[in-house]
């Protein structure tokens, strides 16, 4: 498995580009609000990465980018389905293609990249399990304020 994108130290590097590749890529980091090295990095990493798992794509924020497949769902998502299910892979697999949209060929691109990228992907799943349940006790907590009390429309004494 590779390592975490976030604990990657830099290298000093040397790149010549068209001036033209120059200008767009300063282009896009001052409408991101970032630098050409931040965007540059982050460019090589993900387009790597799309080389290497054709089919995948990558969302959202600056601070929060995301794999996803092509017209479907994040990759952790998917794999957090098929940790949910019972049996042997190709079977969870089957599962959840019969259960949902997504072909089996599409599931297993999800697979292939979640196994170059474990810990990216486990850590995705185990925050968004965290925000379920904070959002979960934070429900809690409000219905048991508004709760009607076992003595309201009692009389006073």
């Amino acid at each position: 498995m590779s390592t975490s994108r976030s604990t990657s130290r830099p290298v000093p590097t040397s790149l010549r580009v068209s001036e033209s590749a120059a200008r767009q890529l300063a282009d896009r980091a001052a409408r991101e609000g970032t630098t050409c090295a931040v965007l540059l990095d982050r460019l090589i990493r993900e387009g790597v990465d799309q080389l290497d798992h054709p089919g995948v794509v990558f969302r959202g924020p600056l601070h929060d980018r995301r794999a996803a497949l092509v017209a479907g769902p994040d990759i952790w998502e998917i794999v957090a389905r098929l940790r949910e299910l019972d049996g042997p892979v190709e079977h969870r697999i089957a599962v959840l293609s019969a259960k949902s949209d997504l072909q089996m060929s599409k599931i297993r691109i999800a697979l292939a990249y979640a196994r170059s990228h474990g810990g990216e992907i486990l850590d995705r799943i185990g925050r968004n399990r965290q925000a379920a349940e904070a959002i979960r006790r934070g429900q809690r907590r409000i219905a048991a304020a508004t709760r009607p009390s076992v003595l309201d429309g009692l009389p006073r004494a």
